[in-house]
């Protein structure tokens, strides 16, 4: 099998490139693409460098390819590659939303990437953070209402959004004044409550993503839930405080133990000993951190948690790469469904 990244030069592209060093993949000849400005270059790679080529205008000779190079390249090109006999696993938001396109989270409903027909497209980063927790409660206790507010880092905005903030926080310690480009306001030292573009409804797309793909991941289209996505002046991982209403009441001891049960997480939850989630633990681990488990003070029978999660690790790159270590798995990769 021959594997490709297209957007490899990219923040999610150079994690990628650091999870399959680790990966159980079993895979040949690796291509790496991104765009003319970055052709030429060199990655390193399992103590290789691998030449970074321009993405073609048609079909990459490739088995599966992992793209993050942006919705308007993957809308206009993964078709190309899927006809000419890939399987795409892609990081943007250009395909969640199709009904017959996969939305998959490996832990939770892996078995949906069974059924693709060429593209399985990969949750966004927000939700996947969250959605290890929210589903293992879900089918225990089911959730009426889940009232979700982020703490995004800088990552979220890829390289450019980290660059920006090291930069600016430089110029005001310097006793400047920050700009910004990469985010609607200077980051640095300040909360931004606007990521991606407001809807009609008041609410932004960013938090919008999390109530349209968290309800698709579980599988309940009716799942009451609501978001407030807000950036903070960090570099990596994403952080959410989440408040549920629950059908069935649940005991925060149990809960601590079904989630300690549930793949892909790690329970960081001794309030006693100062230790809870935090970006600053959770950064570079592949589980997302939850805790400050708790009785709800507003819903009777409810729970109160934290979860923090590397937005580059298992809210992008890591989980596209779980997700063809699970078809290889169930010898399911080069088995397009429906074809």
């Amino acid at each position: 099998m021959n594997l490709a990244i297209v957007g490899a030069t990219g923040a999610v592209g150079h994690e990628l490139l650091q999870v399959l060093e680790r990966s159980s993949l079993k895979f040949g000849e690796l291509q790496l693409y991104a765009s003319p400005r970055s052709a030429g270059s060199t990655l390193p790679f399992r103590g290789e460098a691998l030449t970074v080529q321009e993405t073609p205008g048609g079909a990459i000779p490739a088995d599966v390819i992992l793209a993050s190079a942006g919705a308007s390249i993957s809308r206009e090109k993964a078709p190309l590659w899927v006809k000419g006999g890939a399987l795409v696993i892609d990081n943007s938001s250009a395909f969640r939303y199709d009904d017959d396109v996969p939305l998959v989270c490996p832990e939770i409903n892996g078995e949906a990437a069974l059924k693709h027909h060429g593209i399985i497209a990969n949750p966004n980063c927000t939700t996947l953070i969250e959605v290890l927790a929210l589903a293992p409660i879900h089918r225990a206790y089911g959730i009426k209402r889940a009232i979700i507010s982020t703490y995004q880092s800088a990552s979220g905005a890829g390289a450019k959004g980290m660059e920006e903030l090291l930069e600016q926080t430089r110029t005001v310690l310097g006793g400047g004044q920050a700009g910004h480009q990469a985010f609607a306001h200077p980051l640095p030292f300040n909360l931004i409550p606007h990521i991606d573009v407001f809807q009609d409804n008041g609410y932004t797309k960013e938090e919008m993503k999390v109530v349209w793909e968290t309800r698709k991941i579980i599988g309940d289209p009716e799942l009451n839930i609501t978001c407030t996505a807000v950036r903070v002046p960090i570099l990596r991982s994403h952080s959410e405080a989440i408040t549920l209403e629950l059908e069935r009441p649940a005991d925060p001891d149990e809960v601590r133990e079904l989630l300690r049960r549930s793949p892909g997480l790690k329970v960081v939850d001794d309030p006693a000993q100062r230790l809870y989630p935090m970006p600053l633990t959770a950064s570079g681990q592949y589980d997302v951190e939850v805790g400050r488990i708790r009785s709800s003070l507003v819903f009777d029978g409810g729970l109160e948690l934290f979860v923090s999660g590397d937005q580059l690790l298992k809210g992008a790159a890591l989980n596209a790469v779980q997700i063809a270590e699970y078809l290889q798995q169930k010898g399911a990769l080069g088995q397009r469904a429906g074809v």
